[in-house]
This record gives C-alpha cells, structure tokens and sequence, in this order.
C-alpha cells in the first residue's frame, strides 16, 4: 500500500461532472499490410502482456477511514475487456468516419468520469475509419488516465512501457512476485499509519524551513530588482492578474476537441534562426492563434493574456508515475501587433520566468500533510463551482499551455504504426481552454481540449493556429531585409549624391572648370528632381523580397492603324 502524496490526491479532490481530472490522448495508428481481424482484441493481449511492466495500470484506489487523510494506492488485476472498449463510430454520407468524427468522439467521452473502484484507467478503440493516404487500414486509440496517477512526463513513461520501436513486439522478462500473502488493515492501524505519516511530514517541513525561507527570500529580491519600478526598463512581466476574456468563466460539463499537426523540423529551424527554443515557439504561435481568434470577435484586450505553464520538477531519470509538477505564468504578448516584437516579448517572458522558477524548483512541494484536507478541498471546489466564482474575480491566467517532450522515433503497439499523438487534458474553471502538445517523431501534435460553453469553434481556433505557423514562416530571419519594409531613404540620397558628382566630375574635365562647376550643380539638381523617382524605385525593387502573388504587368496591345480613305 502507498499513500498518495499531497499533489496527488489533490487532483482527486478537485475532481467534479464539470471538472473532469483525467488526462489522455487521442492516437491515429496504421495497421501492417494484411492484418485481419479486431485491434481491440490484439491491444487486450499486448496490454495483459505489459501489465507486470505497468503498475500504473493494476492499481486502485483504498480510501481512508472518515476520508481524514488522502488514500493509498493498492494492488488490483484490471479486467482489459472492461477497459479497453470498442467504440463503433456511424458512417458519414455512406463514408468512413475521419479525424472530424474522431474529435467529436473525444468530445463526448472526454467527460466521463472513471470509475473510482477499478484502476483509474481506460482505452477506446475506433475502428472502420477511412484509409490512410496510403491506403493502409487504420484505426483510433483514445486513452483516458487519471492525473492522480500520472503527470505528463510519467505518461511518456508509461507509453515507452507499453509501445515498441518496431512492429514486433519486444519479449517482456518477468520476474516471479516475492509476496507470499496478502495484509488487510483494520482501521486501528490505518488510523495509526495515518497519523505517524503525518507527523513525518510535518516534522520534514520544520526541518527544511531555514532554506526554504532563504530561497525564497532570494527569488523576491531577485524578482524585484529586476521589475521597471527600479530599472525604469519596460519589459515583460509575469506577475500581473489576466484580463478578462471569454475564456475565463466557470466552466460546464460540455467539452470540444480539436487537434493540429505542425512539422517539427521546420519549427526548430525557426527557432535557431531567433535563437529561441521549441517551448518559446509553442508560446508564440499559441500567442499569435489567440490574438487573431479574439481580434477577428472584436473582443482582443489591450493587456496582454498570460498562460499557465506547467513546469516539471522531475529529476533526470525519475519515472515515478505519480505528479512531480508545479504551474508557472507567462505573458503571451497578444497585445503586440508586429510578430517580430511579439516573438521577442515571448523570448524575454520565458527567460524571466527561468530564471525566477530556476530558483524555486528546489523547494515547492509535491506532498504536504493531508489531515482534514480532503474535506477542505472538496467543500471549496464544490462551492467555488456553484457560486460561479470565477465569472466574478479576476484571473492570474487566461490559458494552460503545455509542452510534453515526447519520443524522436516511430512507435508500435500490437504491431500497428501510430502515427499521431493528439494529447487531451484539463480545463478547470476560469481557464476554459487547454492546449497541450506533444513532439512525436517529426511532428508537433497540438491537441486543444475546450469548455463547450466557451469555445464551441475550437476547430477555427485549430485553423488560426494553422496560419500562425505561416506567419512564422513568412518572417524575415535575422539580417534579412523585411520586404513589408520602405526602402532606407539614405540609400538612395547617398546614389543621388554619388550620380551627380560623377557626371559632375565629367563634365570638369570636359568644359573647364567654371563650366564644370555649373555643370555640377545642374546635374545634381536634374539627378535630385528627375532620377530621384527612377532610382527609388530601382532600390526598392533590389530591396524588395519577390512574392508569389507578385504578376508582371499586362501590356495593352498596340492599335491598329486606320487606313487612309
């Protein structure tokens, strides 16, 4: 038995029909050239065959008496035909469902709570969709695990555990269990266990005051000092409350899904050219995505929006599957109209953050002593939704943006290639919107995870996320001319000059001096008024990047000549 720590349970607590706190993701996998029969039943064998590599997966919850202190996680044998289901999606116009229906499907199973007397887990298994491109039968996993057991970075663990690197599946070695007999606790002991465990904790929070205290001492000196009010520098800054947006509201228990797949290689070639890193680029094209979706409303706020962005505290190597994560606030710059700065503010948002977190992640706490707490937290979420509190106060963060590192290679299971990874997570009242993305292979899987109520045309939202990335793409790369840019006036005053003194010089040598001179002047003043306007247009033309929808111009045909009668 392992009790769960404080972060853990505490997704347990939050957890209403509104606000549903299981994370997933929605897979596209094609299936080897002449596989027959159902992938549902292929995925029950490989799965029972990675059960004793997965304790995630055959754990339940064991509750405390009086629900005084948070649970414990027990051993549990999960029946696979009760969590991995199949889902028969309707066909479309007499067509096989696509990627459209599969959203929807995710849309309305998303908020289904998992039964809390089995392992928090389950998979949906979609098949009879439309061919691939290459016309290789393909069909859908939707994948639903309750935060309370893993965080995004234990979910990368637990898919390395149950997916292969080629089509045929890797031999598991399993190792004979050492436990000879089973223990039931009686309350007496529970209790007992309860309470030292608490004492415990309590005693190491004492024990790490001086430091903690010292760190964060530290990070608010640090902060300050580097806030306008004592610099006089204008900058980005974090700590600052979210403007009001339709985003932030309480939420209901409607969801929309939508999902966008951008080419991870082109993405990391834009961010070496501005020096910015793969999680600085997810936040610009979310900023970007965001600006033209709410200008487009005419509801855009001149303050900037700020997202929350979870941050791992997870050591290297760690692959505990229980949440070692904290939240961090960034401001996006959607107040900045010229991509170059906003991609700027972003950069300079990020490093403060770095900087301020860097000194904190030591101390912010996954576990804390949790008698009494699950009362506290459950009567507080479940009046915090009633009420509507979050239509009412303002917000520290408009939306949840996250950036989950996942594998490089092409992966398998049960023999099939997956070919997308669409993550699906958590909105919570007064953050209606949750973007999660997820780097597979040579792609960057965005999946958007929406209140219904709030943003019912996520997929326009998908669609504008689309046409930031363009917007990157047209982007002038660092020195490199803008060709949205006028011409440099210097430029053509310096081949103005340097035209008249030649022609100038010429005609010294030609006439005379005296007549040179006249000449000179002349000639800078005919070069000036008349080939000021033919030399403008020729460095704007050399400056100027062509463009696709550049055409040359129509010439009018010559007339015809009338005969003489």
């Amino acid at each position: 038995m392992q009790q769960l720590s404080g972060l853990d349970a505490t997704f347990l607590y939050l957890e209403t029909a509104e606000m549903p706190m299981h994370v997933g993701a929605l897979h596209l996998f094609e299936l080897p050239a002449g596989s027959k029969g159902k992938f549902v039943t292929a995925l029950r064998k490989h799965i029972e065959s990675r059960l004793p590599i997965t304790p995630v997966l055959r754990r339940r919850l064991w509750w405390m008496p009086l629900n005084l202190a948070n649970p414990a996680w027990v051993d549990a044998v999960p029946d696979l035909k009760q969590h991995i289901v199949e889902v028969k999606l309707p066909k479309v116009n007499g067509q096989a469902p696509g990627l459209p229906e599969l959203e929807a499907a995710v849309s309305a199973l998303h908020p289904v709570l998992l039964d809390r007397s089995k392992p928090l887990w389950k998979f949906h298994v979609f098949e009879g969709l439309a061919p691939g491109p290459s016309g290789a039968r393909r069909v859908a996993l939707y994948t639903q695990l309750h935060h309370a057991a893993v965080d995004g970075q234990a979910a990368v663990a637990l898919a390395n555990a149950i997916l292969d690197v080629t089509p045929t599946p890797r031999a598991i070695e399993v190792k004979p269990s050492r436990r000879t007999r089973t223990f039931k606790l009686e309350m007496t002991e529970m209790l007992r266990g309860v309470i030292g465990g608490q004492a415990q904790k309590v005693a190491e929070i004492v024990r790490n005051l001086p430091a903690t205290v010292g760190t964060l001492k530290n990070a608010a000196t640090s902060v300050v000092s580097a806030s306008s009010l004592l610099t006089g520098k204008a900058g980005p800054s974090n700590l600052t409350l979210a403007p009001r947006t339709p985003l932030n509201v309480s939420v209901s228990s409607g969801r929309a899904f939508a999902t966008v797949t951008l080419p991870l290689g082109e993405i990391k070639a834009i961010g070496r050219a501005f020096e910015a890193t793969i999680n600085d680029m997810v936040l610009m094209l979310c900023s970007t995505a965001l600006r033209r979706h709410y200008a487009k409303q005419r509801v855009l706020p001149r303050k900037s929006l700020v997202a929350a962005v979870p941050i791992s505290l997870r050591e290297k190597g760690n692959t505990d599957a229980d949440n070692q994560a904290s939240m961090s606030f960034i401001s996006l710059g959607t107040n900045i109209a010229d991509t170059k700065k906003r991609l700027a503010h972003v950069k300079a948002a990020t490093a403060s953050m770095k900087s301020t977190m860097g000194q904190l992640k030591s101390i912010l706490p996954t576990d804390f002593p949790s008698l009494g707490v699950p009362w506290l937290i459950e009567a507080a979420t479940a009046l915090y939704g009633k009420a509507k509190v979050a239509d009412r106060i303002p917000q520290v963060a408009n939306v949840v943006i996250s950036n989950v590192p996942g594998p490089p290679v092409p992966l398998y299971m049960a023999g099939a290639r997956m070919v997308t990874n669409y993550p699906a997570s958590i909105v919570v009242h007064g953050m209606a919107l949750n973007i999660t993305v997820q780097s597979y292979d040579q792609s960057l899987d965005f999946g958007l995870m929406a209140d219904a109520a709030a943003m019912p045309d996520v997929r326009e939202f998908a669609e504008a996320l689309r046409i930031a990335f363009d917007d990157l793409r047209a982007l002038p790369r660092p020195g490199e001319d803008d060709p949205d840019a006028p011409p440099p006036l210097g430029l053509v005053r310096q081949t103005t000059e340097r035209l008249g003194s030649s022609l100038g010089k010429a005609a010294r040598g030609v006439v005379g001096g005296m007549v040179g001179s006249v000449v000179s002047g002349v000639t800078r003043g005919v070069t000036r008024g008349v080939m000021g306007g033919v030399v403008d247009a020729a460095v704007s033309q050399v400056t100027r990047r062509p463009r696709a929808s550049d055409k040359p111009a129509e010439v009018a045909p010559p007339k015809k000549k009338r005969r003489a009668g």
